[in-house]
């Protein structure tokens, strides 16, 4: 099988695998809880995407990443990670918790899209092996992020609920 059909192939399965998981597990526990408990419970997972930064180390990428995908994956990926850590520093500041969440999402799904554009432009599936040990964020990480970040927009674009005393 040709190296670009095993990345799509991996790619997609994450998304299915993810959405699976998620539909199961995560969903019904985010939408048990008050809207601003479920996106800090988002900000902590996000919050873990300064990882991104490994783009950007030699040795653990190969040189062979099309130009320009691994700065802006990196740099994406660490912006939207200071964002959610904000937003969780935030918490009981309510207005900046909330501008932050939505801060996070906004960059990290730009990213995200941005990745992927760069990524097909400059035919990374093709090259998928210059990804190196990093071959698992777009694998098995990003595909949960995406769906975590859908998942927020929902919720940010629902009516309000009126918030729980657990909200605290």
């Amino acid at each position: 099988m040709p190296t670009a059909m095993i990345f799509l192939v991996q790619l997609v399965l994450g998304y299915v695998a993810w959405a699976l998981c998620f539909g199961a597990y995560g969903l019904p526990r985010l939408a048990a809880m008050d809207r601003a408990r479920a996106h800090r419970a988002i900000a902590t997972l996000h919050g873990f995407r300064f990882f991104g930064l490994v783009f950007l180390l030699p040795g653990v990428v190969g040189p062979g990443l099309p130009a320009g995908f691994a700065p802006a994956a990196a740099y994406g990926d660490f912006a939207t990670g200071l964002l959610a850590i904000a937003a969780l520093l935030a918490w009981r500041v309510r207005p900046l918790f909330w501008g932050f969440v939505v801060a996070f999402n906004l960059v990290g799904t730009s990213d995200l899209l941005l990745d992927y554009a760069h990524a097909i432009r400059g035919g990374l599936p093709e090259h998928a092996g210059a990804l190196g040990a990093a071959y698992v964020i777009p694998i098995l990480y990003v595909p949960l992020l995406m769906i975590t970040h859908v998942y927020a927009f929902c919720m940010l674009v629902r009516s309000k609920k009126p918030s729980h005393a657990a909200s605290r």
